[in-house]
């Protein structure tokens, strides 16, 4: 027995037993399937609408007074908007109010807060990048400034 004849009935399992009949018909043709991709098929995840990106790229400038006025803000971001807040007209205490719920706020949309002024915040949600550090330069014209 040849390998080839011993591999045929390994794998075939002694096809020995079976009796095979070859049939010969020139008359029968499969039919050629084409493949169409199907709507279920193509995906839509990639497509991004320019509009909806547009209108995530606001800036929204405030200047609260009071610790009641920082809810407002956070709302701003967690509608995705850039806020800046100017607190130079508000007390001490209710800046300092203000800064720690903003900076939660922050914390838990995955933005920044950045100081970019004398009682003046950058806040950004994940969205926006920040780039660059103001807060070292107005050190450095202070330093300037008071000699």
């Amino acid at each position: 027995m040849s390998i080839k004849s011993k591999l045929k009935t390994f794998f075939f399992l002694d096809d020995e037993d079976y009796e095979y009949e070859e049939v010969e018909d020139n008359n029968i043709q499969e039919p050629r399937r084409e493949i169409k991709p199907s709507p279920q098929n193509v995906s839509k995840q990639n497509i991004v609408s320019l509009q909806s990106v547009q209108k995530s790229s606001k800036l929204i400038l405030c200047e609260p007074r009071v610790y009641a006025e920082a809810q407002e803000i956070a709302d701003h971001l967690k509608n995705r908007r850039s806020v800046v807040v100017n607190l130079q007209r508000s007390d001490a205490n209710h800046a300092r109010q203000i800064v720690d719920f903003l900076s939660g706020t922050v914390y838990a949309i995955g933005g920044e807060i950045s100081k970019i002024g004398a009682d003046i915040f950058l806040c950004t949600p994940d969205n926006v990048e920040v780039s660059g550090n103001i807060t070292e330069f107005l050190q450095e014209n202070d330093i300037h400034h008071s000699r």
